[in-house]
Formats: structure tokens, sequence, C-alpha cells
């Protein structure tokens, strides 16, 4: 029998979802260790996909790239007559695992209370795990805010073992139109269960990018008795409901299935109590009735709703210019639907901060007192209120048109902003001057005979002096109206343009926070259409019907010539798709591909399509470097770039996508060649 055995280990540099480079440098790892005699070879974590895929390890690409690489290695002959151990991410049962791949094959626990506890309670230990809490007159078992959303969840087992009364302390943030799916879930558990559900959440913004939008509730059998705002600027806010307990055990009564399945289910620890919920004489009292739950449009969820008072994005500028004392926003406007979109959002802010302080909230007023420095004010008028906490800026150049600069003029007229017009080409032609002083050229624009590159620097520069202004500006502009304090940069980049990259790193995208930037350009345009009729605001009915244009290249005959669509070789319609797909159905570029074959199959050809998911992909890679600078938004969007908390993704790619690319070329090619050699049953 044998004593001594032979083994490798490795370190490699693998690159997240470079499936030909880490093929490459698997196979030459296994090569080496084979020549030095060993028998075993040990890899890397996630060695074959790349460990840094973040999110990209939701996705069905990886899998099956990264199948099609283990297939590869087990064909290679460096690979025979030794064990190979590599890694990769393999799906069993549905469910993900970070696996290794070789080949040549909960109960109730005691919890010691700390001794401050001991002396108020007089108890050395409670409970400690999963029980539920069985009172005089019913019984009561908790979830904790997803649990709700699991497949699985806690309430099934707790109401087949006689829990009638289910609670949800939650954390739930605002995404658009995600409250419809909240509220469903709730009444959908307690109409196939029976029950009392309780739900609170917590509301505002807590100092980051997530709103919480409220909506506590009370469901009985499935039927709303009490429903809370989702948005309000309300620090606290109680809902009151009086149910039956006997309508839960009659409707329980009816359900036999459920019957039988309690019969055998595994019970609960339960913590008795004595004490009741309910009083002995009772009768009489009214309870409840069920109603309709009231939803709100995503243009809603986003502005202003006269019946409810609720917002989106503007209660959590509120909170976020009260809880950071500065005096205002500064915004630079340039007349286009983003910035608009913004500017009304502020607007929709002071709508809400009036309507607040006319209903007798002290809190709010207490909070315009500081922000505006005076005690005597009382905002009473959103315009006037305003022009007080919004200051907007055309910043313009020899590439402005005079429609936008008007457009722009005119909104801040109807809003009531203190608005500001500046021509930055003096600084522009400044660096220009320092350029040329130091190196002895000038680039050129493309329509005077420049390059792409020289053409993108001469964009590049005014859009970085914008955001160099617009901070000036905030620090100094209330000092220059004797006003203290200093102004919030806004920032007014929409999901779509941040997921393509179409924006310049450190221009005005960068600022201190985005009221925009997890919505689509599809939801904006639908959001200025809602101001229109809300708000009577008839300048934006000239700019929702203007191109986007960032303005940055020479007019022609005075009007504009440079598209963002046109920039960015598609279509805003065609990035909420993608960023869809990307992120929400995890589709990598040949699942998206697959996907769109579909989707798109009466509009484009297979070809087509492909070019589309590559291009797509292409600038996303090269671009994504730019999420690193991303300004804090408000997370509205489900397929948010954002990779500081929604889209954790590498920040450098390999842009050719080389294996992703060649699978889709592959497989167009056996389309076409399907179309010209078509079979009898597709003839027929």
């Amino acid at each position: 029998m044998g004593r001594t055995v032979t083994v490798a280990t490795c370190a490699l540099n693998q690159w997240a979802l470079d499936f030909d480079g880490n093929l490459e440098r698997i196979l030459k790892s296994i090569e080496i260790a084979k020549s030095k005699g060993a028998r075993y070879r040990l890899g890397p974590e996630l060695e074959i996909c790349g460990y840094g895929c973040s999110d990209h390890y939701y996705e069905s690409d990886t899998l099956l790239h990264s199948f099609q690489v283990l297939a590869k290695l087990l064909e290679s002959p460096a690979t025979q007559d030794m064990i190979c151990d590599v890694g990769m991410p393999v799906m069993h049962r549905n469910v993900r695992y970070n696996c290794r791949v070789l080949f040549l094959n909960k109960q109730v626990e005691e919890y010691y209370l700390p001794r401050m506890i001991q002396q108020i309670t007089n108890q050395e230990s409670v409970p400690f795990g999963d029980a539920v809490l069985a009172t005089l007159d019913t019984c009561i078992g908790s979830e904790m805010c997803e649990e709700l959303w699991t497949p699985t969840s806690p309430h099934i087992e707790m109401g087949i073992d006689g829990v009638e009364i289910f609670t949800n302390s939650s954390a739930s943030h605002h995404v658009l139109r995600k409250a419809n799916t909240r509220v469903e879930l709730v009444n959908s558990a307690m109409a196939k269960n029976g029950g009392i559900y309780i739900l609170a959440n917590q509301k505002g913004c807590d100092g980051d990018r997530l709103y919480y939008d409220g909506c506590a509730m009370i469901s009985v059998n499935g039927d709303t008795v009490a429903q809370g705002l989702q948005f309000s600027l309300d620090d606290v806010e109680v809902l009151v409901a009086t149910v039956d307990l006997e309508d839960v055990r009659s409707y329980r009564a009816e359900i036999s299935s459920r019957n039988l399945v309690a019969s055998k289910v595994t019970p609960y620890h339960r913590i008795k109590v004595k004490f009741a919920l309910s009083s002995v004489d009772d009768i009489g009292t009214p309870t409840s009735e069920p109603f309709q739950w009231r939803y709100h449009s995503p243009e809603e969820e986003i502005s202003h709703d006269s019946f409810t008072s609720s917002l989106g994005p503007a209660c959590w500028l509120w909170d976020y210019l009260r809880r950071s004392k500065q005096g205002g926003f500064f915004l630079p406007l340039s007349g286009g639907v983003d910035s608009s979109s913004a500017a009304c959002i502020v607007y929709s802010m002071c709508v809400q901060v009036c309507d607040a302080v006319q209903n007798g909230n002290q809190k709010v007023l207490d909070d315009v007192h500081k922000i505006i420095n005076d005690e005597a004010y009382t905002p009473t008028d959103p315009r006037e209120l305003c022009g007080r906490l919004l200051t907007t800026c055309y910043m313009a150049s020899e590439n402005s048109s005079q429609d936008t600069r008007e457009r722009a003029k005119s909104l801040a007229e109807e809003l009531g902003c203190y608005h500001i017009n500046i021509n930055i080409d003096g600084a522009v032609k400044a660096i220009w001057g320092i350029f040329k002083s130091a190196m002895g050229r000038l680039p050129q624009y493309q329509v005077h005979g420049g390059s792409s590159r020289e053409n993108l620097a001469l964009q590049n520069v005014q859009a970085r002096l914008r955001m160099v202004l617009a901070y000036l500006f905030a620090q100094l502009c209330l000092w220059t109206r004797g006003m203290p304090g200093g102004l919030l940069v806004l920032g007014s980049a929409n999901v779509d343009e941040s997921l393509w990259g179409y924006f310049t790193k450190y221009d005005c995208s960068s600022a201190d926070l985005n009221p925009i930037g997890g919505i689509s350009k599809t939801d904006l345009r639908s959001f200025i259409q809602y101001c229109i009729e809300s708000f009577h605001l008839k300048s934006l009915r000239s700019i929702i019907s203007a191109p986007p244009t960032a303005e940055l290249e020479p007019l022609t005959e005075g009007q504009i010539a440079q598209t963002d669509e046109a920039d960015m070789g598609m279509t805003y319609a065609e990035l909420s798709i993608y960023g869809k797909l990307r992120k929400i159905a995890k589709a990598g570029p040949y699942s998206m591909f697959c996907k769109l074959l579909t989707m798109w199959k009466l509009m484009c050809s297979p070809r087509e399509v492909a070019s589309k998911v590559q291009h797509f992909f292409r600038m996303y890679s090269v671009n994504r470097h730019k999420m690193t600078t991303l300004t804090p938004s408000y997370h509205a969007a489900d397929y948010s770039p954002d990779d500081n908390r929604f889209d954790l993704r590498p920040f450098l790619y390999n842009s050719a996508w080389s294996w992703q690319f060649r699978c889709i070329d592959e497989q167009v090619s056996k389309l076409e060649s399907k179309e010209g050699n078509p079979t009898p049953e597709d003839v027929a």
C-alpha cells in the first residue's frame, strides 16, 4: 500500500464572466500540475465563471456557460488520469449552489437575560426560537418582513396549527407598483388560510436611497379592514380596527382540506399568557367593515395625489432636506424632461408641505422655520415656498438652443422657483486655452472634421464645467441673497441613461442626490403628463413634445442636431426592456437574445435582434465603471443599475463578451440556415 500522494492547488487570476480566459487559465494550471506529477488538482472558488459575478450569479446564462466550459474541460486530454476539482455554480432542485465539481464524483432554546433586564422582569431566562403566543382567547404568531414574501411563509404552518392573528413588523421600501404586490400577498394569504393579518411598516427616508412607504394595514379573511397612507409627512400614523375572532373560526370551518391537514400538523411551541385581547361583555360592539384598497398609479406614486396627499420621491426629498439641515435645492434646469421632472418633484414636495401645515402639522412647520431661518413664516402657497426652497439655473453654451432656454424659463416661472440664466462659454474657452498652451493643439467637433475622441472630449468639458458651477452656485447662492446656509445639488439622470452609461462621469449627473435616478424615461414622461393635468403647468407641453437632447454638439442653423436616442443607438423604450431583462429576469446576453427573438419577432430579424443585444451589452459593460460614482438616487425601479446596493456586478468587464456573443452568432446562423432551407413541417 502506497504512503505518499502528490496533490496540487493553485491561485488563478480569473475574471468574472470571461469564460474564454478562465478556461485557458484552468487548463494551463492542470497541465502544470500534471507535469509535476500531481494526481489531484484543486482550483479556486467559482473559477469557471469567476468569483466576482455578484448578481450575475443568479443568471441562467452563467449556469449555461459554466457547463459549456466544464464540457471543454472534460473533453481535454490534459484532464485525463488525475482528479480535477473545479468550482462553478450548479442548480439542483431549483436552488443555485456554489459547488465543487470533481471528475475522474429548528426548536425552542433557552436565552439568558442580561442582569439589567432580570432586575426589571424578575426572570432569569426566557424561551428563544420559533414559538406562538397563546392568550386566554386567541393565538398570535409573528412573521418578520420578508417572510411574508417567501414561498413557505411561517403563517402557513402557524395558521394550520390554530394561530388566528398574524403580525408582521416590516421595513419594506418603496418601488413603483410594489404596494399592490404587498397588499395582495397579505390578503391572499388570509383568504387561503383564514385569519387576521396585522402589518406595520416603516415610513420615510432613514438615511439612504430607500424610502419606506408606510401602507400599514389590517386584513381579515382576505379583506382589508384598515389601510394606512402610502406616503405622508406625518411622523406617526396609527391604524385601529375591531375584528371578530368568530369570523375567523367560521371561515376556517368551511375549508375542509385545511381541517384534514391541521390534524397532522407539527405543533408550534405555545407560550401561554394569562391575558385576553377581548372583554367578557362585548356583544353589540361594531366591527370594522371591509373595503377595497385604493391603489395609486405610478404617476401618483412619483408625484402628488390630491385625494390622499401622497408622494414618493417628494417625501424622500423632504426628509433628506430637513435632516441634512440645508437651505434648499439647486437644480441645473436644461428644459428637458429629466431636469423638468426633478423640478416638478420639488414643487410636489412644496404642495405636500403646505397641505401638512394647513392641516395643523406643527412638526412640519417647525422644520420649515429651521430650513427658511424665519420663525414668523407660514407657508400657504406652494409657488411661494418653491421660490424659497428651489433655485434653478439654465447653463447655456454656444450649443444651446433658444427653445430649451425658453422652456426652462417658462417652467421656472410657473413653479415659482428662483431662476438664474448663465453662459458657460467663457469657462469652456478658458479650459481649452490651458489645454492648447500645454499641448499645442485644439480638438474639433466631428461635424467640423474631428475624430469621435475629439468630439467626446469637447462635450465632456462642457458637461463637467456645469457640475463645477452647480456646486459653486449651490454653495454661495443664498449668501448673495443675504440668506444663511447652502443648497443641496440635485442630479437628473434617469435610470435608463444610467443603465447605458449615457452621461459624462462627474457632470451634472454628479450631485448630492437624484430624485429621478430610479425612474425610467417612460415613467417620467407619464409623470410629466400627470403634472400637466394635475398642476396645470402649460410649459410642460412643449417640454414633453421635444426630442431629448444633451445639446453638447454644434447647432445646425440654430436648430438642435444632436438627440439622445441617436447618440445611444437605441430608444428609451428599448432601454427599459433591456434593463428589466438584464436585472429582473436575470438574463445575460444569450438569454436576452432568446427572449427578444420572441418579443420582437414581428419587428426584427434574428440578426437585427442579435445586433441590438450585442450593442446594448457592449455599451453597458464599457460604461459600467460610471456606476461607482453614481449619485445617490431615489430607488423606484427594480432594474436600477446602482451598484451600491441594488445591482452587485463588476465595473470592469471584458466588453468583447467573446463566448456569449459567439453563442448568439451561432444561433443566428442556425436560424438563417433554417429560413433558407425550410423543413416540410415549416412549409406545412
